[in-house]
């Protein structure tokens, strides 16, 4: 199999392992804490590394898992004495962490190879140098394999525990007398979080496990109200991103990892914009006709509290009614306009009134408000 398309398999699969966790991380607030766990199973890898002193021991992975478990528990620890807010907490936990194991790197492991630029951007280019050899037979990238292992964990996961995961995101309460913790579904889906990045940073760097883990799934969070599909979604979204951002790096040659998180927030920031129904210009327009429905009530209750009253001349010409109700005159103009196309008000000489149609919506608004 050539590199060029082991690498992008490589990508696929660590891209959607740590998008359908992220999924939840989004859902509760919590996508920064990605970044701290990236950053903290640092500690990890060298206090597992101090007790084996072998850096093909399994025992840095259950290291860095462990410490990425200990990252929120630090971090929740701080954030329920109310002293800290949650993201102060985290900008407290994570520099904190990271820098000992720099300088526990630094002071007593200088000579090792452990070296701390690989773990934050890693090289996706490196991955099929590193092979799976089985019987003398190579049967491909061995990051494949690892990052597959990975993501067969998280969809078993999540598939098994699917209704717990989903009712302790969305009502801790209602977990709570159904007899389940909430506290544990939460410290294991931290530990995923973390197997999930300690699995991942090898091949991909932390800086692309943050981009795949928040990106993907914030952008099906603007997309779609179904938990199920926004899964969906925020595998297909990873994949787009690792394909594109593989394709961009090759063309333009550049940093592969570097191009994957560029199209990662690109591909965000076309959806923040033109999503249907929570993008940027579908909000714009959305606002805009819930202003102008507004002034068209304002402008009829206007009309039907003043109806027939002594002050019905001062109140309800067409020259005092941008006065009266403080509009710009453009602006007031507009409304009148869309108000006579609704036949809801008619003028008469200099004055605007009520049609029948304009009196009976005023009524119903007036009833909706009291009820």
């Amino acid at each position: 199999m050539a590199p060029q398309i082991e690498i992008q398999i490589i990508a696929v699969i660590v891209a959607v392992a740590c998008a359908l966790p992220g999924v939840f991380l989004v859902l509760r607030k919590m996508s920064m804490m990605s970044d701290s766990i990236t950053h903290t199973i640092l500690l990890g890898i060298v206090l597992a590394f101090f007790m084996t002193h072998d850096l093909s021991s399994p025992l840095l992975i259950a290291g860095a898992a462990l410490m990425g478990v200990v990252t929120v528990w630090l971090t929740e620890t701080l954030s329920r004495t109310r002293l800290l807010a949650e993201d102060a907490a985290i900008g407290v936990v994570f520099p904190l962490l990271f820098s000992v194991a720099i300088i526990l790197i630094t002071r007593y492991a200088g000579s090792v190879h452990l070296d701390t630029d690989s773990v934050l951007l890693g090289e996706l280019a490196f991955a099929p140098f590193d092979r799976m050899i089985i019987g003398g037979m190579d049967i491909g990238a061995k990051a494949i394999y690892t990052t597959g292992i990975l993501l067969l964990i998280n969809l078993a996961a999540i598939i098994v525990f699917f209704k717990e995961l989903k009712v302790a995101i969305f009502d801790p309460m209602l977990a709570a007398v159904l007899g389940f913790s909430p506290a544990l579904v939460h410290y294991g889906l931290m530990t995923l979080v973390s197997l999930t990045t300690v699995g991942a940073f090898q091949a991909v760097g932390s800086v692309l496990v943050v981009a795949f883990m928040i990106g993907p799934p914030v952008t099906a969070y603007l997309l779609t109200d179904d938990l199920k599909r926004m899964l969906i979604l925020s595998g297909a979204i990873g994949i787009v991103n690792g394909i594109l951002g593989y394709q961009a790096a090759a063309l333009l040659d550049v940093s592969i990892a570097g191009s994957m998180a560029v199209v990662t927030g690109l591909v965000f920031l076309s959806v923040f914009i033109f999503a249907p129904r929570r993008g940027l210009i579908s909000s714009l327009f959305r606002r805009r006709n819930q202003k102008i429905e507004f002034a068209k009530m304002t402008l009829l209750f206007h009309l039907y509290n003043h109806e027939g009253s002594e002050q019905e001349a001062a109140e309800c010409g067409i020259d005092t009614i941008q006065a009266q109700l403080h509009w710009e005159g453009r602006f007031t103009g507009k409304i009148l306009a869309l108000l006579e196309q609704d036949r809801s008000i008619a003028f008469s000489g200099e004055l605007v009134r009520l049609t029948e149609r304009g009196r009976a919506n005023s009524i119903k608004c007036y009833e909706k408000l009291l009820s």
